[in-house]
């Protein structure tokens, strides 16, 4: 199965269909009057949906055991046809599509069983997707207007005794949501420096300025006092989210004291200097956060 463990949970909606078409007019009329001899298909399909939305893991090898929280099968009963939607909600990290697909498809093959003993020209034709939502696809603003600096704080790799990984991996995340990326800098653990830094990258008009190092413990690691007093704003909840998604994979992410605000109109954030610990960092709050500069530019929803 394809890894979903940086992705974080969110409220996923999917809505598949199925027709199943008949020969004969009082195929249809024995449906609606549940004089079918195999019994009431409408609910005898109902509850197959219902089976299969819950055991499509055990059926579909790459598909992933999650909570189905909300599930709905309706029909459209037409003259010759019958159409069934399915409506699945989980709120997961990946999405439930195949669910819904999986219970429309069960929905009609029941309905084809029971039917086949007085109608043999049965089909079953459309077996499609027709609304998601949730993801990576409700993600549709074009963020290629932001601009981004990255920099890496850091006493041994400002002195050229190592080489920088996390601000690498910060810049990949942010290109890879169409962020320009128009400064990438590295200064020592230096309180002045750090200010200077962000006030230089407010002058320059830089969107979303990120520090990576110097939010830990050691008596260098001063990336977070040096901020908090130039911040305009503190913003906690992405802080917490950033804490909340670490501890769930590491414990020790609560020693972390990442740090989120803005100064003016720049969102400014201090994550941490592991390269595990900034990717986790930016898989927490990225892309949902670009959404802020839709409040920041003055917008409102």
């Amino acid at each position: 199965m394809i890894n979903i463990t940086h992705k974080s949970p969110t409220l996923r909606k999917a809505i598949a269909q199925a027709i199943v078409k008949v020969s004969r007019p009082e195929t249809i009329l024995a449906v609606k009057n549940r004089t079918v001899p195999k019994g009431d298909v409408l609910e005898m399909a109902k509850t197959a949906g219902l089976f299969a939305a819950k055991r499509t893991a055990d059926m579909i090898p790459d598909c992933h055991p999650l909570p189905i929280e909300f599930t709905q099968i309706s029909y459209d009963v037409g003259e010759m046809d019958i159409l069934i939607l399915v409506e699945i909600h989980t709120i997961y990290k990946t999405g439930v599509e195949v669910e819904a697909m999986h219970a429309a498809s069960v929905v009609a093959l029941t309905m084809y069983d029971m039917l086949k003993p007085i109608d043999k020209g049965i089909s079953i034709e459309q077996i499609k997707l027709v609304e998601k939502r949730g993801g990576k696809s409700d993600q549709k603003l074009d963020f290629s207007h932001l601009k981004a600096s990255v920099v890496v704080c850091s006493d041994s790799i400002s002195q050229g005794k190592g080489e920088d990984a996390s601000g690498k991996v910060i810049i990949g995340k942010l290109e890879g949501f169409g962020v320009q990326v128009v400064e990438y800098i590295v200064i020592p653990d230096d309180s002045d420096q750090i200010q200077n830094s962000a006030h230089d990258a407010l002058a320059q008009g830089i969107d979303i300025l990120i520090y990576t190092g110097g939010t830990g413990l050691s008596p260098r690691d001063v990336t977070p006092e040096s901020l908090e007093p130039i911040l305009t704003r503190r913003i906690p909840g992405i802080e917490e989210a950033i804490r909340s998604y670490g501890q769930q994979r590491v414990a020790t992410a609560m020693l972390s004291r990442s740090l989120a605000g803005t100064i003016g109109k720049m969102l400014v954030l201090a994550l941490p200097g592991s390269i595990a610990g900034a990717s986790e960092s930016m898989d927490a709050v990225f892309p949902a956060i670009l959404h802020s500069f839709k409040v920041l530019s003055g917008e409102r929803h």
